[in-house]
């Protein structure tokens, strides 16, 4: 939490952070078995802030990905991460891995097919009718991705991290002053995809 109250006090002096349309205060939701995590980023001399918000899940001894009995199914969606949905928000505009990303806020998702991993990028963030930010799924379990609303889907290079990741990590690194990378590790997969600042 005290990470938590940190970004927190960054984000209030960031310039065009105002505009948030998530509160971040009402993704906190204390759960210590998936707790949140931020990653962040920023770019140019104005301080345009990259970040993504999720709440990550140990694997505590499951089988999480890939074949018969995974936790999350090939085929499926994935919330990317724990309860609320995963949250991006970007003060540039993005291209990432081949998908123009306007600045603004999104939710992430993953469609799991067989092993070869589509970022879901989706333009809504907020339940409909109670403008809370979204839970990242439904009753029956399905995930609150709407195909409707989704911005689009990027590619993800696979690859296997060198020893098991216990915990859900989601990076952002810079790889010179417009360009950075988006990497996610779990269990014994790992996914990322190139990102543009524009």
């Amino acid at each position: 939490m005290q990470r938590m109250a940190m970004f927190l006090l960054l984000m209030a002096g960031v310039p065009g952070s105002a505009s948030a349309q998530v509160d971040v205060a009402k993704l906190i939701n204390g759960n210590q078995g998936s707790p949140e995590s931020i990653a962040a980023i920023h770019y140019g001399a104005e301080g345009k802030i990259i970040w993504i918000f999720y709440h990550a899940p140990s694997v505590r001894g499951r089988h999480i990905f890939n074949g018969a009995g995974a936790l999350q199914p090939d085929d499926a969606v994935w919330r990317l991460g724990a309860d609320n949905a995963t949250i991006l928000h970007t003060d540039a505009d993005l291209d990432i891995g081949g998908l123009a990303v306007p600045k603004g806020e999104y939710a992430l998702y993953v469609f799991l097919d067989k092993g070869n991993w589509k970022l879901i990028v989706n333009k809504q963030v907020m339940e409909p009718r109670s403008r809370r930010p979204l839970w990242g799924i439904n009753m029956d379990g399905s995930t609150t991705n709407n195909p409707s609303t989704e911005l689009g889907r990027a590619a993800l290079t696979m690859g296997k991290p060198a020893a098991p990741v216990e915990t859900l990590k989601i990076a952002l690194t810079r790889t010179d002053a417009t360009r950075g990378k988006l990497d996610i590790a779990w269990e014994n997969v790992t996914a990322s995809a190139p990102f543009t600042v524009k």
